[in-house]
């Protein structure tokens, strides 16, 4: 059990935690909340180690094992799937041990230590690091690319699946889906849902939340409370909370008029002084109720567009991919990833574009935003059209250096370039005004973007959109960044956007309330989806389960070798007349061998049936570790009854 007893926490001269308390059960998932800056990165580092208590009491029991995702962009040039495994802390040291007990040449520490070798999972390692890559959305071909090869997004995707490589009682996860497409979300979760140990996730994703937390804590003014349930569970007594509490206030004040009334009359007169001075004596004793406010939530609007074309766009049989690189040969035709697209997009419509890892989302949105070109059709614009776009990588190309004002001066003096009007005036004043709009206030707007949190420049990047004006938004991944009250604020901005609506994102609250129909793409093509979301996520379990079939057809299945099974000690002499001990030893053998073939049979009948993607890989990795267990009896099994037959013809 994790306790905080009594306990303060300090950031500099802020207070995080002020004499604050909770309790966490062994196995309870948990989910951490509250607001930017309460304190729940900095409870994460006091359960690792970073920090330390300045008040109070806090334990972890002391032989839980802790894993948590690095929060550092891994530079180096191992292999993805050997980077992965060496998060297995477990079986990294017995690795070393096997090291240090070979070059030692002590035969009984060897034997010691290939057993612990094989009980820290060597011989499915490379299996269980594959499944996680896999499940996080990485192709079969990436596996033993170079960790450096990749972005910096499948570099942390790569940092996550070490932190489920590794074996723990307590998983630290902090925003965990930051970096993650519908699909790999998907697949974390139900991976999540069978951890065994204890879990304390920090998101802003709530569905996320909903599905893999039993338990919330609430960060809030230095105290922790604890609620029993879901995120939405925790909203919905929350605001009971409220209400109970604030009726408890307005009924305190009411009561405080009324005391003060009597005082404010009768103090000045002798026959009532008695009276009005027992009353003075109830207030003071009157522990004062504070009322219970909301936190004021940050909201926006879109204004109204300046006109809407109808139809926005009409694609006439495109394709969509990437141009050649400069340096390649004359020639070398283009990369071309969804083709044959035929699609019109009309004003007002609030489309969801779904697909798999890899399919082209976000290739289709980057081509109807300008940024790529079509590599064959056409994709035509309606008059006016004026495009806002949050690409996913739209905060890298926010200048750290220079201020929010800086950047809306600029986009200012482009789009009035350009032949804009923008949606205010250019001058410094108006743009400040706008700026306070997104919470850039006082000195805010003239603080250089790179020190500023992701949420923050996500704000800016959304000022700087609805400052366009547009009347077509393309949203690739734009809640990477938000908040839950930003995510919120979104989604009421976009239901009362009068444009239309493009969005990719793997926030299903923000899909599920905006957008009226989903374009899936898939196989090179897009095709309309006819279902909701919880069809989709069966859709994206259905498709990977087909792809595993497929490439174990052709034969491409990632089969990891079989190591050798742990030397058996060497033959001993046994003296005649000590049989009996042998025997029993076969016959021990004998009940665990019959014991490993049912085991074997079952998991055998569980692979014929139905399953998913995880429940095959999981039970695949069973079957083989029960396949090398029997091996290895069969082996023990073999050589104890070579032994009894010698013995029994010596003696005879």
């Amino acid at each position: 059990m994790i306790i905080l007893k009594n306990l303060s926490l300090r950031r500099s001269a802020k207070v995080l935690l002020d004499n604050a308390s909770v309790s966490i059960n062994p196995s309870e998932k948990v989910g951490l909340v509250g607001r930017n800056g309460a304190g729940k990165s900095s409870l994460f580092a006091l359960l690792n180690g970073t920090l330390h208590e300045d008040r109070g009491d806090f334990s972890v029991p002391s032989q839980w094992r802790m894993a948590q995702v690095a929060q550092d962009m891994p530079e180096t040039d191992e292999p993805a799937t050997d980077f992965v495994i060496a998060g297995d802390t477990q079986l990294a040291a017995a690795q070393a041990e096997v090291t240090a007990a070979e070059a030692s040449d002590d035969g009984e520490r060897m034997a010691h230590a290939y057993m612990a070798l094989y009980d820290a999972g060597a011989h499915d390692a490379q299996s269980r690091a594959q499944s996680l890559i896999l499940g996080l959305g990485f192709q079969v071909r990436e596996l033993n690319q170079p960790v450096n090869s990749f972005s910096g997004g499948w570099r942390m995707r790569l940092q996550l699946a070490r932190a489920l490589m590794c074996p723990s009682e307590l998983l630290l996860l902090d925003e965990p889906t930051n970096h993650l497409d519908l699909d790999a979300l998907v697949w974390l979760e139900a991976w999540l849902k069978k951890y065994p140990g204890t879990m304390l996730v920090i998101s802003h994703d709530r569905e996320f939340l909903d599905a893999v937390t039993n338990v919330t804590i609430h960060i809030e003014n230095g105290q922790l409370t604890r609620y029993g349930g879901n995120y939405s569970t925790f909203e919905d007594m929350r605001a009971e909370q409220m209400a109970l509490q604030q009726a408890a206030f307005s009924k305190q004040q009411d009561k405080i008029a009324h005391l003060q009334e009597f005082i404010n009359r009768f103090k000045a007169k002798a026959s009532k002084a008695k009276q009005a001075q027992s009353r003075v004596k109830a207030l003071d004793r009157m522990e004062r109720l504070a009322p219970m406010l909301a936190n004021a939530e940050f909201t926006f609007e879109f204004k109204e567009p300046l006109n809407l074309p109808n139809p926005m766009l009409s694609i006439d049989d495109a394709s969509f991919g990437y141009p050649p690189p400069a340096n390649a040969p004359p020639g070398t035709p283009s990369t071309v990833i969804v083709q044959h697209v035929s699609k019109s997009v009309f004003a007002g419509q609030r489309i969801g574009i779904l697909g798999a890892n890899g399919q082209g989302k976000s290739t289709l949105v980057k081509t109807v935003a300008r940024t790529l070109p079509v590599v064959a059709g056409e994709v035509i614009e309606g008059r006016g059209l004026n495009i806002g776009y949050f690409a996913q990588q739209e905060l890298d190309v926010l200048r750290p250096a220079d201020t929010p004002l800086e950047h809306m001066i600029r986009l200012a003096r482009d789009t009035i370039a350009n032949g804009g009007a923008g949606q205010f005036s250019s001058r410094e004043q108006d743009l400040r005004t706008f700026l306070g709009t997104f919470n850039f206030n006082g000195d805010m707007v003239k603080q250089a973007v790179g020190t500023m949190s992701g949420g923050e420049k996500a704000r800016l990047v959304l000022c700087m959109i609805v400052w366009q004006r547009p009347n077509l938004l393309l949203l690739d991944e734009p809640t990477n960044h938000l908040d839950l009250a930003t995510r919120e604020a979104l989604a009421m901005a976009l239901n009362e956007f009068e444009g239309t609506v493009m969005l990719v994102s793997h926030d299903r609250a923000l899909l599920r309330s905006v957008c009226d129909e989903f374009w899936l793409v898939t196989r090179g093509g897009v095709e309309p989806f006819d279902g909701d979301l919880d069809d989709y996520q069966r859709y994206l379990l259905d498709e990977g389960k087909r792809l595993r079939e497929s490439l174990k057809e052709a034969g491409k299945a990632v089969e990891p070798p079989k190591p050798a099974p742990p030397p058996v000690a060497e033959k001993r002499s046994v003296p005649g007349g000590k049989l009996k001990p042998l025997r029993q030893s076969l016959e021990k053998l004998d009940k665990s061998m019959a014991a490993l073939h049912a085991e074997k049979a079952a998991l055998e009948a569980r692979l014929a049936g139905t399953l998913t993607v995880e429940a095959i890989t999981e039970t695949g990795g069973q079957l083989q570790h029960v396949n090398e267990e029997l091996a290895r009896e069969e082996g023990k099994w073999l050589e104890l009854s070579e032994q009894i037959e010698a013995l029994a013809g010596t003696s005879a």
